[in-house]
């Protein structure tokens, strides 16, 4: 593939999507960044320092599909057709459990964390498909393969619905040349934990998994030679909850 390589990044403002950003522009790639603050979208860039590849911060909320259809027009007329797409935006309410959860609640949660990464993979996976290649990473969770009681209802379904989605890419896409992962973390220290009924305190987080673990994850899967697929990863901290 010629170089600079251009890849498509959602909640690249902060967390894991910022930490692939930056992994990422070490390798000097172009970058659509996307995230629903032009503020963090900012700093990520200015984390970055200077490269030799190009960054285009986009406000975009992946819930809305129209906004995704613009966003996906916005990228291929300023950069390229991207041969990478990673889906890492992601939410959670504190009142998550069955006992709290609102409809209105449980519905931005599958919005954001779920159909987002359907809508995105649906604007980016023809000119993959018409490339003959081209990566999509999902960026999930370990409560999307077993559920856990202190993610909540929503989350679970939407992450064990990330795991479906790359599946299903996997299924009808890798004929023509179209791979993807899903990454599925335990608990990583990023500003989700603020969202949490109760927040973790800093001896928790330290012990957690950090952003550019995962980060390291998702590099692993784009850069594998195109004849291999890492269709699933699991990582978990190595300290004990």
């Amino acid at each position: 593939m010629p170089n600079p390589q251009t890849a498509v990044i959602t909640g690249a403002g902060t967390g894991v999507g910022r930490a692939v950003t930056l992994a990422l522009a070490s390798r000097n790639w172009n970058l659509a960044l996307l995230g629903r603050t032009q503020r963090t979208l900012d700093e990520t860039i200015r984390l970055a320092g200077t490269t030799s590849g190009k960054f285009i911060p986009i406000v975009c909320d992946v819930a809305d599909e129209r906004a995704v259809a613009s966003m996906a027009q916005t990228v291929c007329e300023q950069l390229r057709e991207p041969s990478v797409l990673v889906n890492s935006a992601g939410t959670n309410v504190p009142r998550r459990a069955f006992d709290v959860l609102s409809n209105e609640d449980y519905r931005a949660i599958i919005d954001a964390n779920l159909n987002g990464a359907f809508y995105c993979t649906q604007a980016f996976l023809p000119a993959m498909r018409q490339a003959g290649r081209g990566t999509i990473v999902n960026v999930a969770s370990d409560a999307g393969l077993r559920a856990n009681a202190f993610s909540g209802p929503a989350y679970v379904a939407s992450k064990f619905g990330m795991v479906g989605l790359t599946q299903a890419v996997n299924a009808e896409e890798r004929k023509h040349g179209v791979r993807a992962c899903v990454v599925c973390p335990g608990e990583i220290d990023t500003p989700i934990l603020e969202k949490r009924p109760t927040i973790p305190d800093a001896a928790t987080r330290a012990k957690m998994l950090q952003p550019e673990d995962v980060a390291a994850c998702v590099v692993l899967a784009i850069e594998l030679p195109d004849r291999a697929i890492a269709e699933e990863i699991v990582v978990r901290p190595t300290a004990a909850r």
